[in-house]
């Protein structure tokens, strides 16, 4: 059976990413993208989307996208943010042609910790279980994230 290649993403300024290359391998980390002092308000997004093209450059194909899909945020200024971010995603998978899909929070914890409503602790303390070193939360709800898609899929990691 061929692997397919899938990223996964958890929106944010500390974007969290696992990627399951087509060797069955996985790699994943956290990038940041906090406007810098003097950037305008777009900068992020224009950052962004030039390292997912960095990211399928050196992956490609990518054969399909999985975010985190947030329904609920902290704060006003968050909930800008992940629309921001929602809305560079999706227009970029458009371009390139990628299939992408929006899994739900307590989804991906259920799948990754038995609960749908697992502390981030939890989350982390799964996918260190799996083998993963893991650097913060974000790249840990990446991983599950990348977990449950290839699942879903039928094919093992």
């Amino acid at each position: 059976m061929t692997k397919t290649i899938v990223l996964a993403i958890d929106l944010g300024t500390h974007t969290g990413w696992a990627l399951h290359a087509r060797d069955g391998s996985i790699t994943s980390g956290t990038e940041y993208f906090k406007p810098q002092r003097f950037e305008g308000g777009g900068m992020r997004y224009l950052r962004f989307k030039r390292w997912l093209t960095e990211l399928k450059a050196a992956a490609e194909p990518i054969d399909a996208l999985y975010f985190e899909e947030v329904r609920r945020h902290a704060g006003v200024d968050a909930a800008h943010v992940y629309g921001g971010f929602l809305a560079t995603l999706t227009t970029w998978c458009e371009h390139h042609q990628i299939p992408y899909q929006g899994v739900p929070v307590g989804t991906i914890k259920k799948y990754a910790t038995g609960r749908g409503n697992a502390s981030k602790d939890e989350v982390i303390a799964a996918m260190q279980a799996k083998g993963h070193p893991i650097t913060d939360d974000n790249e840990a709800d990446a991983l599950a994230l990348l977990h449950w898609a290839i699942n879903q899929k039928g094919e093992t990691a």
